[in-house]
C-alpha cells in the first residue's frame, strides 16, 4: 500500500482536527466567530454546500450525459475530501452532544475511510472494492440525513 499525496494531506488534517479536540486547543478568534449566530449559519452552509459537492461523483457516474466529466469530478471528490477536515473545523471544533456527535464521527470516518480509496489499497479484490463503496456511500447518506436534520432543527430553533 502505498500512501498518495491526498491521503497524506487528509489524514494529516484529520490527525489535527482530532489532536486540537483532545488536547483543547482552539484559536480564540475562531471559537469565538463559532458562537456567533450569522457565523454558524454562513460556515454551516458553506459545509452543506461541500456535502452537496461531493454527491456530484455519484452523478457523474450514474447520469448518462455526465460520464464524460466522471474523471475530473472524481479528482476533484478527492482534493474535497481531503481537505474536508479543515473545513468541519472552520465550523466547528467540538463534536457536539446527541445526534450531533454521532453526525461528526460518521463525517470524520467516513474521511478516514475515503482516504484509503483503492488508489492507495491497489487491490483488485471485488469484494474488497464492493465493501469499501458500499460502506462509504452508506455513511455519505447517513451524513447527509442528518445534515438535513441538523439544517432543521436550527431554522426550526431559532
Amino acid at each position: 500500500m502505498k500512501i498518495n499525496k491526498l491521503t497524506s494531506i487528509g489524514l494529516l488534517l484529520l490527525l489535527l482536527y482530532l489532536m486540537q479536540f483532545i488536547l483543547g486547543l482552539k484559536w480564540e478568534w475562531l471559537y469565538n466567530m463559532q458562537q456567533e449566530e450569522l457565523y454558524k449559519r454562513w460556515s454551516g452552509l458553506g459545509l452543506a454546500l461541500f456535502i452537496v459537492i461531493q454527491w456530484l461523483l455519484t452523478f457523474s457516474r450514474i447520469v448518462k450525459k455526465l460520464k464524460k466529466y466522471s474523471f475530473k469530478v472524481t479528482n476533484l471528490h478527492k482534493w474535497f475530501g481531503a481537505l474536508s477536515p479543515l473545513l468541519f473545523y472552520f465550523h466547528s471544533m467540538s463534536f457536539g452532544y446527541g445526534y450531533l456527535m454521532l453526525l461528526t464521527y460518521i463525517f470524520l470516518v467516513n474521511n478516514f475511510i475515503g482516504y484509503f480509496n483503492l488508489d492507495v489499497i491497489k487491490s483488485t479484490n471485488e469484494v474488497l472494492f464492493k465493501g469499501w463503496m458500499i460502506t462509504h456511500v452508506a455513511f455519505s447518506m447517513v451524513i447527509t440525513i442528518l445534515m438535513v436534520f441538523h439544517i432543521s432543527m436550527v431554522f426550526y430553533y431559532k
